[in-house]
């Protein structure tokens, strides 16, 4: 059967697009939605941490069960549960069900994430693989871009359930392209037996490790802290035991270049994620900025990803990707550091250029780093190097949020965020870049490190 590349590619394109513009949206409609249900820093996060962590806790296990049942059906039943829950989201939210409901988006996203890139790489030549991959992380930014203005603007004027609502528009759209263009499906002939043991592991991990964060400096953490680290090791030692690991671990273990791409890409995630989320409480409770203000300031920096992200996936399919993933993660760290020291008084100007070169830094590291890791692997394991990849940055994403709610949680507790506490908010943002742009410096050793070893060690470059 023909394989239809830009029906293909048309519906990644508005998959790509849709989740980060639901949590972009949602982040900068946070305050908003505080307000009216009188939300604590603390309870802020887990609005937006459950999608994330749901996300993660998913995207493995539903990346396996897509090799072994067909990415294309999992990935319709992904994009039906999002928008299922959007629905829920806007017509039924109370301050109980709204994490609830963000966890099922997060559950529908797994399915979208484990399946639309795999799908994407599957019917790319490899000539044609990173171009794609630009075009699609391009999807992602202008998602990224059009969330904090678009639902500044919903927020503003129609009231947040109306950002759900537009989700809604959207998931219907993908979801008529995937049942009317679609005509194949994708699978692996010999996926073998899901590990359902190893999965439940690793999610039950990761919800104990988040739980956990959310209790520091409280002594209450440490025991769920204690309980996923356990779960980890459990992880490991079955994943290296089982016939048909739900995460292949012997890839890191036997592919050093593959190991320290997706090192890369968990830092550069850790290290950015929660930028919109912080920069919107900033903007909207420190400078007094209403939502769609704060939305429009916020688009600097995936305007700037949208477009360079597609020459920079033009261009690592001619020179080493991971030479340029090691430049973009140097760019961000730049643009991190001056946001460590923001003030009550700092310019907007200033917000916006730091916004822009971290935009650069993120297009310039994205895609080429993702063509990087795609390139390290076998054709056969490019379903698994894919959830990997959606993997590190969900888990990075889940880790920024994590460490804006531990930070804010030291500062503020459970403390409703009013002008008296307007300090502590402040010098938690501060703190959280700081940290962030630790990270990113030992991100772009990893990063380095794998383009050197390439280059030592290999005839052609990646």
């Amino acid at each position: 059967m023909e394989i239809d590349k830009r029906a293909v590619l048309i519906t990644v394109i508005l998959s790509s697009f849709l989740t980060p513009f639901s949590g972009s949206s949602f982040n900068i409609a946070l305050p908003s939605i505080a307000a009216e249900y009188s939300l604590d820093a603390v309870s802020m996060s887990w609005a937006s941490l459950a999608y994330l962590l749901a996300s993660a806790m998913f995207l493995i296990p539903f990346g396996r069960v897509a090799d072994m049942y067909g990415r294309k059906r999992v990935f319709l039943y992904g994009i039906t549960l999002f928008t299922i829950s959007s629905a829920l989201l806007g017509l039924f939210p109370t301050s109980q069900t709204l994490v609830l409901f963000r966890a099922l988006q997060g559950i529908g996203s797994s399915m979208i994430f484990g399946t639309s890139l795999a799908i994407l790489i599957s019917v790319a030549t490899p000539e044609e693989r990173g171009g794609m991959l630009g075009i699609s992380v391009a999807a992602v930014y202008v998602g990224l871009s059009a969330g904090p203005y678009i639902g500044g603007f919903l927020t503003k004027n129609f009231g947040w359930r109306s950002i759900f609502m537009m989700n809604v528009g959207i998931g219907a759209l993908v979801m008529i392209m995937i049942l009317t263009k679609l005509k194949m499906e994708w699978r692996e002939e010999h996926a073998g037996k899901f590990d359902l043991i190893g999965s439940a592991s690793f999610s039950l991990m990761l919800l104990a490790l988040m739980y956990g964060m959310s209790k520091l400096p409280s002594q209450a953490a440490f025991l769920p802290i204690a309980i996923g680290l356990v779960l980890l090791g459990l992880f490991v030692y079955i994943e290296e035991h089982v016939e048909n690991p739900v995460l292949d671990l012997s890839i890191f273990l036997s592919n050093r270049r593959y190991s320290l791409f997706n090192i890369a890409a968990l830092i550069n995630f850790s290290a950015t994620y929660s930028l919109t989320f912080l920069l919107s409480m900033y903007l909207q409770y420190h400078k007094g900025l209403d939502a769609q203000a704060a939305g429009t300031i916020l688009m600097a920096s995936p305007i700037i990803q949208a477009i360079v992200s597609p020459v920079a996936g033009k261009l690592s399919d001619k020179i080493s990707p991971a030479k340029i993933a090691s430049v973009g993660m140097v760019v961000t760290a730049v643009a991190l550091a001056p946001l460590a020291i923001v003030s009550d008084t700092t310019s907007i100007i200033y917000i916006v250029v730091c916004l822009m070169i971290l935009g650069a830094g993120l297009a310039l590291f994205s895609s080429p780093n993702t063509n990087a890791i795609m390139g390290t692997v076998d054709r056969s394991l490019l379903g698994i190097a894919s959830s990997t990849v959606g993997t590190m940055r969900l888990l990075g994403q889940m880790f920024s949020q994590g460490i804006s709610m531990t930070l804010l949680a030291i500062n503020l507790g459970t403390a409703a965020i009013v002008p008296a506490l307007y300090p502590q908010l402040l010098n938690s943002i501060q703190s959280t870049f700081m940290v962030f742009f630790v990270l990113c410096i030992i991100g772009t050793v990893a990063s380095y490190a794998g383009s050197r070893m390439v280059s030592n060690n290999q005839g052609g470059e990646v």
